[in-house]
């Protein structure tokens, strides 16, 4: 992500946050640096407790996010682009169910996500002044509309 800011003149900066209670202040440090877009990174602790929260965080301050998974711009965020969580479950399940069935799971391989999705929510481009250019809509595998 680095490389790819330096080559397009972008500065990156990292707002870590370890608890939830520290959501609110971060995103108005955000805000107040004037961060451009915002790209929240999975945490299951601390992030995807409350999809709709963040997703609204951002909104109040009129940062355009993008997420790992659907469920935010499902939950009101901007976008996102990353693994389909139902069919990572799905592979999983199926993992299981071959470990139950007696293979050792040293002898299964290891698997990397096949299906990735990249999800548009226009509602929020609406309310955070942004237009989408056709051709990344174009692209999209599912527009919120």
């Amino acid at each position: 992500m680095e490389a790819a800011a330096r080559q397009l003149k972008l500065e990156v900066k990292d707002f870590p946050v370890s608890r939830p209670e520290a959501l609110a202040a971060t995103f108005a440090a955000m805000s107040q640096e004037r961060m451009g877009a915002i790209l929240v990174r999975r945490d299951v602790l601390v992030i995807e407790r409350d999809r709709a929260g963040i997703a609204a965080l951002a909104a109040q301050h009129g940062l355009p996010a993008m997420y790992s998974f659907r469920e935010f711009p499902d939950s009101g965020g901007l976008m996102s682009d990353g693994a389909n969580l139902n069919d990572i479950h799905h592979r999983s399940a199926a993992f299981v169910s071959k470990i139950l069935k007696g293979v050792k799971p040293a002898d299964l391989p290891v698997e990397q996500p096949a299906k990735f999705e990249l999800i548009i929510n226009l509602k929020t481009a609406k309310a955070l002044g942004l237009t989408i250019p056709q051709s990344v809509l174009a692209r999209a595998d599912h527009v919120i509309e």
